[in-house]
């Protein structure tokens, strides 16, 4: 089994509050002008990461899952899905008010494997940027109440945001990414959004945007209940990882490298981001560059790696 770590290309998708920092920023080949996601390392159907290098080249990061058990340590008999599906959001103009369902929700209703909790790292941020998390209604009859007479600035909760910021966002929470905030998303693989509210704005074709504002109801937390958890920092040679979240989908880390560090891999498998500076990463002697941009999981049976450099990394895993 190769050891290999799997460098994948994102897949981009427009969107009409995109802009071009994935272009301006990472220096990725966008599209056009209104760029709103890149999915930098995907398995889901409507957009799977391709593998850039290596044995497994041009092969797309669903078929590693099914046909390469061995690089996630799955057995013969798993059929789940791949888990997680991380972005990075450029959002040019405010995201539409939203929520998704739990995976109780979407399996018994929209016949998926996965609902949709997520967390967000804060990569850029203008001053004065802020997105919409929670709302403030005692219970579902003032909830529905409100989203019915359109009390929108009664209804949702602003808060400030800036570079390095971090937020978990579980199912069920109403939220929007603000205008000019950049986000690196990590969520279950879900691609499930209810729409509440999208401030009228007009699409290309003279339309109003889809909204869904019954299943919004039904799968909003009422009252919003606002999460609490408190990462611990751990400190290995030249390397500071601070743990952001651990919960029931996945567990997140940031990493602050600043010199030389030997890693131990206990999980599965480990998909890491790299969202600053540049390293480099030996992995049974064999040593390759890593920058800022780039995307890449770390399969099974890796054991022990080093890196080298000064660089940023957000690194997740189930």
């Amino acid at each position: 089994m190769t050891k290999e770590v799997i460098f994948l290309h994102p897949v981009f998708k427009e969107k009409i509050w995109g802009g071009d920092k994935l272009n301006t920023i990472y220096g990725y080949d966008i599209p056009s002008d209104k760029t709103g996601e890149a999915w930098v390392i995907s398995a889901h159907d409507h957009g799977a990461s391709i593998v850039e290098s290596g044995p497994y080249k041009g092969k797309d990061l669903s078929q590693l899952w099914d046909e390469e058990r061995e690089l996630f340590n799955r057995a013969q008999t798993d059929d789940s899905a791949y888990p997680l599906l991380v972005k990075i959001i450029d959002a040019n103009d405010d995201l539409s008010v939203q929520v998704h369902p739990d995976d109780r929700y979407a399996q018994d209703v929209e016949k998926v494997p996965f609902g949709k909790t997520e967390c967000w790292y804060i990569l850029d941020a203008k001053e004065d940027s802020s997105i919409i998390l929670g709302h403030t209604a005692k219970d579902k009859a003032e909830l529905d109440e409100m989203i019915d007479k359109g009390q929108w600035d009664d209804l949702l909760q602003t808060v400030p945001v800036k570079k390095g910021d971090f937020f978990y966002v579980p199912s069920g929470t109403i939220h929007a990414i603000g205008k000019d905030v950049v986000i690196l998303e990590i969520q279950q693989s879900s691609d499930i959004t209810y729409r509440v509210y999208d401030y009228d704005r007009i699409e290309d074709n003279g339309q109003k945007r889809e909204l869904h504002i019954d299943k919004s109801k039904e799968v909003t937390t009422v009252p919003h209940q606002a999460p609490s958890f408190a990462g611990d920092i751990r400190v290995n040679e030249g390397l500071e990882s601070e743990k952001l979240i651990e919960e029931a989908y996945f567990t997140v880390y940031r990493w602050t490298l600043n010199g030389q560090a030997k890693e131990n891999v206990s999980k599965d498998f480990l998909q890491v981001s790299v969202i600053g500076g540049q390293a480099s990463l030996t992995i049974d002697g064999k040593e390759m560059t890593i920058e800022s941009g780039q995307h890449f999981i770390i399969p099974h049976g890796v054991e022990t790696f080093t890196l080298d450099g000064q660089a940023e990394l957000i690194v997740s895993h189930t």
